[in-house]
């Protein structure tokens, strides 16, 4: 019998501070950096994001997202074979986040790791999981991308500050006789490793370098449409599909812009496009897990309808998965 991956369940979490862009500005004018709601919304669509509390982790917003996509899932912890964290704001620097979210979940023995790919990082872990469920390795595996941004972020810089927010999305895959994730298609080029990263690291009990995000915007929107757009066509070519026959674009939710061009590009109209980047902010890694939960949660989606998943980020990676959910 040939072996596929499908989604079982769904779950998200977002920390209870929640920011709007007037909230933002004043804490950023009372640092005498200049910046309004109309400015940020023009340019991004972003209009809250939310912000983890001092002392709060990756794991602990990983945690509940990973129970409520159990529970949807009528899995128990217990019973997972595989656990991986998409993270590019990790707990620590060893061990993984998936081993500390594992202990937290009480599974013991199932293997566990990080992927990081950062705003990709959803999509990677979910392509890993998807591979080593139809090569029979393992049965239920659980996903999840957890971010807490706000740690690595420049409140001096206008431009990048404003954009992210933390949060967590996650899904359980599981074994199945019939198709769930239908193609996927991932890249990488590290060429184009200056345009978003954080150029630091730890020595010596020191940092060494900037620790916090730096990004040239209109080099990564340049680059961003075009890899998307060649990502979505490849897993369409892959499955041997048309565009005309996604009912959902699920996107990384990193700008408004990016997301009406990746549209524009595949013919699709918005009212066929997830968008929580408005409320979330970019949530990196846990972006598109938090936006499909969201949408499904609401009813947006729906069980037996076909969704294009889609990414872009630093290093650079991108890449999309083509599922029937």
């Amino acid at each position: 019998m040939k072996l596929y991956s499908r989604i079982t369940g769904t779950g998200s979490y977002l920390p209870p501070r929640r920011l709007t862009n007037a909230d933002l500005v004043a804490e950023l004018a009372a640092q005498g950096v200049e910046s309004s709601d109309e400015w940020i919304v023009e340019r991004t669509g972003i209009r809250a994001r939310h912000f983890a509390d001092a002392g709060v982790v990756s794991s602990d917003l990983a945690l509940v997202a990973a129970r409520n996509a159990l529970q949807a899932a009528a899995v128990d912890a217990k019973d997972l074979d595989l656990i991986i964290v998409a993270t590019s704001t990790p707990d620590m620097v060893f061990p993984s986040t998936a081993c500390i979210l594992q202990n937290k979940l009480g599974n013991h023995g199932a293997p566990a790791f990080d992927v990081q790919a950062v705003c990709c990082g959803f999509i990677y872990a979910l392509t890993l999981a998807d591979a080593m469920i139809r090569t029979g390795a393992v049965k239920k595996a659980l996903v999840v991308g957890a971010e807490v941004f706000s740690r690595i972020l420049d409140f001096k810089d206008r431009t990048t500050c404003v954009l992210f927010g933390d949060g967590a999305g996650a899904v359980v895959l599981q074994a199945s006789s019939t198709p769930g994730i239908l193609a996927t298609d991932l890249h990488a080029d590290g060429q184009h490793v200056d345009i978003l990263c954080v150029p630091g690291q730890v020595c010596g009990g020191q940092i060494l370098g900037d620790p916090l995000l730096r990004m040239d915007g209109q080099a990564v929107f340049k680059l961003a449409v075009g890899v998307l757009d060649e990502a979505a066509r490849a897993v369409l070519t892959k499955a041997d599909m048309a565009a005309t026959e996604v009912d959902w674009l699920v996107p990384h939710q990193a700008n408004i812009r990016i997301m009406q061009s990746t549209a524009r590009k595949l013919k699709l109209p918005m009212d066929k496009v997830v968008v929580t980047v408005d409320q979330h902010g970019n949530t990196s890694a846990a972006s598109v897990g938090l936006a499909l939960d969201t949408a499904v949660r609401s009813g947006q989606v729906q069980a037996g309808q076909t969704l294009l998943l889609e990414a872009v980020g630093g290093g650079f990676t991108w890449g999309a998965v083509l599922l029937k959910l």
